[in-house]
């Protein structure tokens, strides 16, 4: 079967090369009819600070729902970002503008020290 590679799919994959590169933590979410319609195609951190991306292609625009998505981001202290194959290729000077957040910011920062100790059993040991 030949998959078709869509135009906004080769934005995505642009974008996502870009955050691979910098060392972002992002992930696309998938709603499955569980999730929340409208959520942006990428969404992620870096430096800190929450960020959601909306990929389009051509003139494509992005729906009210993802407009609305995207401010309640901005509105919660979040980056949102509409790109397009004109300008995907910017992504990585606009999330380098991104102060980084200072590491005492946050009280409550997990502590990871130990955690190479831990072992997770996921049932596998006895055959589960």
């Amino acid at each position: 079967m030949l998959r078709m590679t869509t135009p906004e799919r080769k934005v995505k994959k642009q974008a996502m090369e870009f955050l691979k590169a910098m060392g972002a933590y992002w992930f696309y979410p998938v709603t499955g009819g569980y999730g929340k319609s409208g959520v942006p195609d990428i969404v992620g951190c870096w430096r800190g600070q929450f960020f959601g991306i909306e990929c389009k292609a051509g003139r494509n625009k992005p729906t009210a729902l993802q407009l609305k998505n995207l401010k309640e981001i901005q509105d919660a202290g979040g980056v949102a970002l509409i790109v397009n194959e004109g300008n995907v290729k910017q992504l990585p000077e606009i999330l380098e503008g991104i102060e980084k957040v200072p590491e005492d910011h946050w009280s409550n920062k997990i502590d990871t020290s130990d955690w190479e100790q831990l072992e997770f059993d996921f049932g596998e040991k006895d055959g589960r």
